[in-house]
């Protein structure tokens, strides 16, 4: 080869390596909607700042069809760089795929994580493998309407007593003054296993309790006094109070916030992510946030911390290392004040709230006392068969309505103790 073909080879190499970064797109496939591709987006550019050419592509799917997307996609190599979701959902990816990657030693190269605590780091591990990079504590509070308090003369209810005289009066007393008896006290669900089980852990754990169905232990605690009393009020929340659309029972997630947003229901879960859009959306700023009913004078109620959000690596992720560095930046405090400000929730201490509305600083600067769920499906593999079969009890219960919720309560734990025995003692 002639020299001056070389050196002009050389001069070419040269000048590509003082070009710029090649440009790499990184995939992250999640169920947060239009917000959560904006937030992405605008981490994704703050993440550029020091990765010139990289560009976040963002994907939002509806969850039945994320879980879907995402197992499909890792199973036939062909997955995301990353994948974001609620620490349960990707429990359910793990054990479909069991190729989601242990983050450990990712979090440990972190300098900066002394925010999180011991409960953020529990459940983000599952099966001895960190699945995800905590990133967004899930918080649930009881949104109340605030015209409709006011129409009855009332405020906002503290305790279950409370809760029920409202209810009552949001129920008979045209709360929305429309002339018509069109309103129901609360909007809930129970559709699937999730939805129902969901609305009793917030009653559960919003009253300062730590289990719903068994305790770190694993043993059955619902005939236990404090926990019967609320599962007791809880079903009957349902059937014979009245206090929510008759058709409730086949109510979902979608059901529920139709109700919510379409100003029929004066009582419902408001989660963190909730609060920008219902600021300035469909409700408009009409309601106010607290804690969960308190059910007992000696235990203070609650707001729920519901689990955690947080960012997981499928084990062939196309560009694992750099995901992984996208990872690590989504605990910056550049990235979490973009989630706190686009999605509603974040780890960090150290942000600014001064842009947010009351309702938001409620949950972004903790004001209420936080009682987090206790997972346990991260501790005993046989949790979510005995869950499932509660599910359809309590289904049973809602269909039908036993004469004594007592007998029914005591039969239920009675069979789940049976069920929870055979299901421990499978290899």
């Amino acid at each position: 080869m002639k020299l001056a073909t070389i050196l002009a080879g050389a001069g070419l190499a040269a000048l590509i390596a003082a070009g710029p970064a090649r440009s790499q797109e990184l995939t992250i496939w999640h169920d947060l909607g239009d917000n959560g591709n904006k937030w992405f987006e605008q981490v994704g550019a703050e993440f550029a700042k020091t990765r010139p050419g990289v560009t976040i592509k963002p994907s939002s799917f509806p969850t039945d069809q994320w879980f879907g997307r995402v197992i499909a996609a890792i199973n036939t190599g062909t997955s995301p760089d990353l994948i974001y979701n609620n620490y349960e959902r990707v429990i359910r990816i793990q054990t479909q795929t069991n190729k989601v990657s242990d983050l450990k030693d990712v979090l440990g190269k972190i300098s900066d994580k002394g925010f999180l605590q011991e409960d953020d780091l529990r459940v983000a591990t599952y099966g001895g493998k960190m699945i995800i990079l905590p990133v967004q504590r899930v918080q649930m509070a009881l949104g109340v309407r605030k015209s409709w308090l006011e129409k009855v003369g009332e405020t906002y209810p503290q305790t279950w007593d409370d809760v029920k005289r409202v209810a009552v009066k949001f129920t008979k007393d045209d709360p929305d003054g429309n002339g018509k008896a069109d309103t129901f006290a609360m909007a809930l669900q129970a559709a699937k296993p999730r939805d129902l089980i969901h609305m009793l852990d917030l009653f559960t754990f919003g009253s300062g309790l730590r289990s719903t169905l068994v305790d770190a232990k694993g043993d059955v605690i619902i005939d236990q006094p404090a926990h019967a009393q609320v599962l007791e009020e809880f079903l009957k929340t349902y059937t014979v109070y009245g206090f929510v659309s008759p058709d409730t029972i086949n109510h979902s997630f979608t059901d529920m916030y139709q109700v919510i947003e379409g100003g029929r229901a004066g009582m419902f879960r408001v989660g963190d992510w909730n609060v920008k859009k219902w600021d300035s959306q469909a409700i408009k700023g009409d309601f106010v946030v607290g804690p969960w009913p308190q059910f007992a004078a000696d235990r203070q109620n609650a707001v729920v911390i519901g689990g955690m959000r947080g960012v997981a690596i499928p084990e062939n992720a196309p560009n694992r290392p750099l995901a992984i560095e996208f990872a690590q930046f989504l605990l910056s405090k550049p990235a979490q004040q973009a989630s706190l400000e686009l999605v509603g929730a974040a780890v960090r201490k150290d942000l600014d709230t001064s842009n947010l509305s009351e309702r938001q600083k409620f949950f972004a600067e903790a004001k209420g006392k936080l009682v987090a769920y206790d997972f346990p499906e991260s501790i005993h593999t046989w949790y979510p068969e005995l869950e499932a079969a509660f599910h359809r009890k309590l289904m049973a219960a809602l269909a039908s309505p036993p004469k004594d919720f007592k007998a029914f309560i005591a039969e239920t734990a009675a069979e789940m103790r049976e069920l929870k025995a055979k299901l421990a003692s499978k290899p």
